[in-house]
């Protein structure tokens, strides 16, 4: 059974040693969901990135594009492991009209951006034809909460359980248990004890 005490101690045993990875593959919801049902990614946050607003919203987003943020665990999972999760979601030779939506990979470090480079090189993706944006990452702007986890919005009998463990609402978008919940009501698999036990009760009258 999904209970307060099974999601802190399951997010009281998350690696502390993580990376970061940003990417932009449309609309911040589904990507959200997708990385967080990836084994070794450990917590997801979505916002927006690759512009020049200083303070950028859902509302007024200026010249940025809807990003997820990905934590990892570098013993557990690569860059260049998620960069192929990533091209996988995503034709790198089309490119949504709306910069709001448009596929971007940013890089964080050197050795970020020298795995992409590798990782291109080996798949023979000229990076001066493919449509998918490559960027240094200057900085990453927080959503507002509506938007962090936003499959588990309306799934009481899982958010009550965060209610009931006095979750705040930053508390869930940084839970690698909602990361890995948010996935599952997606509709993706996800490799974690607990999930079995998290269906809506409602399906099993």
């Amino acid at each position: 059974m999904l209970t307060p005490t099974v999601v802190t101690e399951f997010d009281s045993e998350a690696p502390e040693d993580t990376k970061t990875a940003t990417f932009g593959l449309g609309c911040f919801w589904g990507p959200d969901a997708t990385f967080g049902a990836v084994d070794g990614v450990v917590r997801t946050r979505v916002g927006y990135a690759g512009g020049t607003k200083s303070d950028p919203s859902y509302e007024v987003l200026g010249d940025h594009t809807e990003v997820v943020q990905i934590e990892y665990d570098p013993e557990q999972l690569s860059f260049s492991e998620l960069l192929e999760r990533a091209f996988s979601e995503h034709d790198p030779y089309q490119q949504p009209q709306k910069r709001q939506y448009q596929n971007v990979v940013f890089t964080e470090t050197a050795d970020q951006h020298d795995q992409l480079l590798t990782f291109l090189r080996e798949r023979d993706l000229d990076r001066d034809r493919i449509a998918t944006r490559l960027e240094s990452l200057d900085r990453f702007h927080l959503a507002a909460a509506s938007h962090q986890k936003f499959n588990l919005r309306g799934k009481r009998w899982i958010t009550d359980v965060f209610t009931e463990a006095n979750y705040s609402g930053e508390a869930i978008r940084e839970s690698p248990a909602a990361a890995k919940l948010n996935a599952h009501v997606a509709g993706h698999d996800v490799s974690v004890p607990f999930i079995d036990q998290s269906s809506d009760p409602r399906s099993r009258r």
